[in-house]
């Protein structure tokens, strides 16, 4: 996050010296900002690179995990329907309208 504040804030320099630059100049602060984009774009996809990996743990944990325990996974998910389900009903019984509400 930090490079890509540096990026743009080297981005905002750009544009501010364009108007009063020389084409040498410029060239100069291109040529600077081409390099940190490079830079930050290297950093980005070490960045990807790392995260993708941890995910794919993360994930094949889970897997693993599933496979040794089923009958855990299957008990902690019927108790979530079972507490979603009763939170929907108790939330519908109570906004429903009443027979006598409607005479």
């Amino acid at each position: 996050m930090k490079d890509l504040k540096v990026l743009v804030a080297d981005g905002n320099d750009l544009l501010q010296e364009l108007a009063k630059s020389t084409n040498e100049e410029f060239s100069a602060a291109r040529t600077k900002i081409e390099r940190r984009l490079g830079e930050t774009s290297a950093r980005l996809d070490h960045a990807r690179i790392a995260l993708t990996r941890k995910a794919g743990r993360a994930a094949d944990a889970t897997v693993e995990y599933v496979w040794e325990n089923p009958w855990k996974v299957f008990g902690v998910a019927a108790a979530a329907g079972l507490v979603a389900a009763l939170a929907f009903s108790r939330r519908r019984w109570v906004h429903s309208p009443t027979a006598d509400e409607d005479g």
